[in-house]
């Protein structure tokens, strides 16, 4: 196994995700139970559920499931879409099938850490920082300005995690494109696809703009079930979707089967929860409107363009990783401060913190909240 560093999201939330009383800054949309999610299924698939046989399930995927996915992109079948066990199974493994010492890559930043530690682990990366100052942009020059001729992969992220930033759709076509001209893959995390606040800005998917894209989906976010572990890449590049699928063998073989099948009812009732958590989405953002409205001298807020997070910045006394655990010791909210966002690729904004908006329950968590920065003044 390729040696990577820590990874500090997941190392910080293993001591505090489950121990905090107010968790403020999930990336996930709100989750439901199982028994709201067999409701939502025909009854074709709550019998495949209910009879399932628990052996082993095909390494591509269930071919079921693989054609509800391939049910969500224009230009994609079934035999363009393999599975895995969430998103970051896939991340990893299609970096190390892509890249080799030899090779280059570029990655926007901020970012999911793993988009640049897995590159970094393998070859040579360059990063691109999207602009703070002018809405989290995107510079095509300056992804330009960072290809060489080794460069093999672009790996972006929108909507971004964690700034909520949904480039125009005309930027996203011209950075596919730019990537065939280079015989570069564009590898695109297109996790939080679907939460738009405005639907006319959703982007379209990379693996139906190129060949040889690669678009990363997964069920835990948009869709607010992150217990199923179920992820996927659409490529219509079939050569590297099985090699993708050999590098498979070594990690995880096959998926869950049960996890499989209620993916698979999941994504055929997409538009029902996705109508759904685009709503509380709705319900929730004027409630972090009035939140941040009061504290206008401690916080720059912006909501999100798309997905559940945000990223505003602190403006408070103390920096922002001394306030983010003042709140969490002493008022039991969870916020991710901007060392977790840190990059070894560019500068990287150090008075931010991530929030999600995705949940039930903000009110009573932004209540703690304001309670905690009153007794502050």
């Amino acid at each position: 196994m390729t040696r990577l560093p820590d990874f500090r999201l997941e190392t910080f939330f293993s001591r505090w995700e489950f121990a905090a009383r107010h968790h403020l800054t999930a990336s996930d949309a709100q989750s439901m139970a199982l028994g709201e999610l067999l409701a939502l299924a025909d009854d074709e698939d709550r019998a495949a559920f209910e009879n399932l046989h628990l052996g082993y399930t095909e390494t591509y995927g269930d071919p079921a499931l693989r054609e509800a996915v391939a049910a969500t992109y224009e230009r994609a079948d079934a035999d363009d879409v393999l599975c895995f066990a969430g998103a970051e199974e896939a991340l990893y493994l299609a970096m190390n099938v892509l890249l080799g010492p030899d090779d280059h890559a570029v990655v926007i930043t901020p970012n999911y850490q793993a988009a640049e530690t897995v590159p970094l682990a393998l070859c040579e990366v360059t990063g691109v920082a999207l602009d703070a100052d002018r809405d989290w942009a995107l510079d095509l020059d300056a992804v330009v300005d960072a290809i060489r001729p080794r460069t093999r992969v672009v790996s972006v992220n929108f909507p971004n995690n964690p700034t909520g930033k949904v480039v125009d759709a005309g930027t996203f076509t011209a950075l596919a494109r730019l990537c065939d001209e280079r015989g570069i893959h564009l590898f695109s995390d297109e996790v939080y696809r679907g939460l738009e606040r405005d639907p006319a800005r959703t982007l379209p998917q990379a693996a139906d703009l190129s060949e040889h894209a690669l678009s990363l989906n997964v069920t835990s976010k948009t869709l607010g079930l992150p217990g199923l572990r179920i992820g996927w890449i659409t490529c219509r590049d079939r050569a590297l979707l099985s090699r993708l699928e050999r590098a498979k063998h070594y990690t995880t073989i096959c998926n869950s089967a049960p996890s499989e099948v209620l993916a698979r009812i999941a994504l055929r009732a997409r538009e029902t929860i996705l109508a759904r958590n685009r709503a509380l989405i709705e319900r929730n953002l004027p409630v972090f409107d009035a939140f941040f409205a009061e504290f206008p001298g401690h916080f720059d807020w912006r909501a999100p363009d798309g997905g559940c997070v945000a990223y505003p910045r602190y403006l408070g006394p103390g920096g922002v990783e001394e306030f983010c655990t003042g709140l969490l010791e002493e008022a039991g909210v969870l916020l991710l401060p901007a060392s977790v966002y840190g990059s070894e690729l560019t500068a990287t904004p150090t008075d931010r913190f991530r929030i999600g908006v995705g949940r039930r329950g903000a009110e009573e968590a932004l209540d703690a909240f304001a309670r905690w920065m009153r007794a502050r003044r």
